[in-house]
């Protein structure tokens, strides 16, 4: 945790069939309706739409490891601008881990977008028909893939999703990423 950021952060990790997860949490045309409203559809490598159907990454393989970041602000009625310096280091740390898991173990790591970590804001090649500047980092989220995050955190983790009322945080933030692999059980905290 960074000190200077105040909050606390409890992680979460779940594995089960991709088969499975992919049968229960995804709903690519509801969620697809939901990406297409964001500012960020079409202007950043990490959202939609993509030149290939995302499906495509992960349904070779078996196993789908999920992890929940489960962030609480140490004061309350915080503003949502604070939300993305408090989501940037937990959000760091993870791509970092699933990243290595990734090169580690293979398979295909899913992240949390809503913008890049890795090019300033606003930066973005895509608008300009350039291409990434790190593709080698730069991981779609499960939400880009038509997965219905809301179910995963509610029903894999126990974490019902809070959204922000009147300027302020809610009483916490969730992130949820993951890595499609054949590895057999890939343990996220080792």
């Amino acid at each position: 945790m960074n000190a200077s950021v105040r909050y606390t952060a409890e992680e979460f990790a779940v594995e089960l069939p991709a088969a499975e997860y992919a049968a229960r949490f995804r709903d690519a045309e509801r969620i697809a309706a939901y990406c297409r409203r964001c500012p960020n559809y079409g202007r950043s490598w990490g959202c939609p739409p993509f030149a290939k159907d995302p499906a495509e990454e992960w349904l070779r393989y078996g196993t789908a490891l999920l992890v929940a970041a489960k962030i609480t602000p140490r004061e309350e009625g915080l503003p949502l601008a604070e939300a993305g310096r408090l989501l940037r280091p937990e959000r760091i740390q993870i791509e970092r881990r699933l990243l290595a898991l990734e090169r580690r173990y293979g398979g295909r790591a899913f992240s949390y977008v809503g913008s890049c970590l890795y090019c300033p804001e606003g930066s973005c090649t895509r608008p300009e028909g350039l291409p990434c500047r790190h593709p080698d980092r730069v991981r779609p989220s499960l939400e880009a893939c038509g997965f219905d995050i809301g179910r995963t955190t509610s029903e894999l983790f126990g974490i019902e999703l809070k959204w922000g009322a009147e300027g302020k945080l809610p009483e916490y933030l969730t992130l949820v990423c993951g890595l499609f692999h054949d590895a057999g059980h890939v343990a996220w905290k080792e």
